[in-house]
C-alpha cells in the first residue's frame, strides 16, 4: 500500500535529469543562454525607452516581449541551474514558491500568445488602415493594449491556479524540471475533473484566440499587399510582417512540442528539456529576429559603436 503525505508544504522538485558527465556542459549551456537572454532582452527594452525615435507604437507594444522573457526565465532557469548542482533526493521546494513558479510560469506561456496577438493588431492597422494608424494607436489604446494582454493572461491564470491551490495534496514529488500547473494538480488524491475541464476550456480558447487573430489579421494583410501597386508599402509590410510571424511561429511550435510529448509518457525527458527550450528557445531568438530586422534599432546601435570607436573630444 502507498504511503501518502498529506498537504505537505515542502515538496521534492524532480529536476533535468543528465548524467554525471553531461552536468557541467548542460549547466552552462543554460547559464549562459541566460545571461544572453537578460542581457539581451533587458538592453532591446532600455533602448526603447531612452531613444525617442522608438517611441512608436509598434516599439512600445513590442517591449512587453522582452519583458515578458525577462520575467519568465528569471522565474525558471536560476532555480533548474541550482537544482542541477545538487542530486535529485536534495532537490527540494516549498508548496508556496512552487505555486508563485507555477503562476510565472503560466503566465509566461500565456502573456507570449496575448502579446504577439496585440502586436498582430498593430501590424494590421499600420498596413491596412496607414492614414488612420496614428488616430487609432494613440498612446491611451497602447496602454489599453498592453493592460489586456497582460490582464486577461493574470485573470486566467489566477482561475487556473486558483482551482488547483483548493486541492488537497496527498504527494510531494513534482515530475517536472520546475513547478507549473499541471504538476501541481497531479499532487492531489481528489477528483480533479473541474481542474481538466477548466484547463482545457483554457488552453482551446488562447489557441484558437490566438492562431485565429493571426491567421485573420495576415489574411487581411496578405490580401492589401496583393491587390495593391504599392512597392514600399508591400515592402514594409514583409519586413515587418515576416519579423513578428517568425517569432509566432517559434513559441507556437515551442509550446506545441510540449502539448504533443504530454501523450508519449516514454519521452517523459524530452517533454521536460522542451518545456525548458520553450522559455529559453523563444527568449533568445526574440531580441536577434527584432534586432537584425528593426532598422532604427540597428541605426541606434551602429551610432553607439561609432561614438565608442570614435569618441568626441
Amino acid at each position: 500500500m502507498e504511503n501518502y503525505t498529506y498537504n505537505s508544504y515542502t515538496l521534492q522538485l524532480e529536476g533535468l535529469i543528465v548524467s554525471k558527465e553531461s552536468t557541467y556542459p548542460v549547466f552552462f549551456l543554460f547559464f549562459f543562454s541566460y545571461l544572453f537572454i537578460m542581457i539581451a532582452n533587458v538592453g532591446i527594452a532600455v533602448l526603447v525607452f531612452i531613444d525617442k525615435n522608438l517611441h512608436q507604437p509598434m516599439y512600445l507594444l513590442f517591449c512587453n516581449l522582452p519583458l515578458n522573457d525577462v520575467f519568465g526565465n528569471s522565474i525558471m532557469v536560476p532555480r533548474l541551474l541550482l537544482d542541477m548542482l545538487h542530486p535529485p533526493s536534495e532537490r527540494i521546494i516549498s508548496y508556496y514558491e512552487c505555486v508563485v513558479q507555477a503562476f510565472a510560469s503560466n503566465m509566461f506561456g500565456t502573456t507570449s500568445h496575448t502579446v504577439l496577438m496585440i502586436m498582430a493588431f498593430d501590424r494590421y492597422v499600420a498596413i491596412c488602415n496607414p492614414l488612420r494608424y496614428a488616430a487609432i494607436m494613440t498612446n491611451k489604446m497602447v496602454i489599453k493594449l498592453t493592460v489586456s494582454a497582460w490582464g486577461v493572461a493574470f485573470v486566467m491564470i489566477g482561475i487556473l491556479l486558483g482551482l488547483t491551490i483548493r486541492l488537497n495534496r496527498c504527494r510531494t514529488l513534482i515530475t517536472n524540471p520546475f513547478c507549473d500547473n499541471a504538476s501541481l494538480f497531479k499532487l492531489s488524491c481528489e477528483n480533479v475533473s473541474i481542474n481538466n475541464v477548466y484547463g482545457l476550456a483554457y488552453t482551446v480558447v488562447l489557441l484558437t484566440s490566438s492562431i485565429g487573430s493571426i491567421v485573420l489579421t495576415y489574411t487581411k494583410i496578405a490580401v492589401v499587399c496583393l491587390t495593391s501597386n504599392n512597392k514600399s508599402l508591400n515592402s514594409k509590410a514583409l519586413k515587418t510582417c515576416s519579423t513578428h510571424l517568425f517569432a509566432y511561429i517559434i513559441m507556437l511550435l515551442s509550446g506545441m512540442l510540449i502539448v504533443l510529448l504530454h501523450r508519449f509518457p516514454q519521452y517523459s525527458d524530452y517533454r521536460k528539456l522542451s518545456a525548458i527550450l520553450f522559455h529559453i528557445v523563444p527568449g533568445s531568438l526574440n531580441p536577434i529576429i527584432y534586432g537584425l530586422q528593426t532598422k532604427e534599432i540597428q541605426k541606434f546601435l551602429f551610432k553607439f559603436r561609432c561614438n565608442k570607436a570614435f569618441p568626441s573630444s
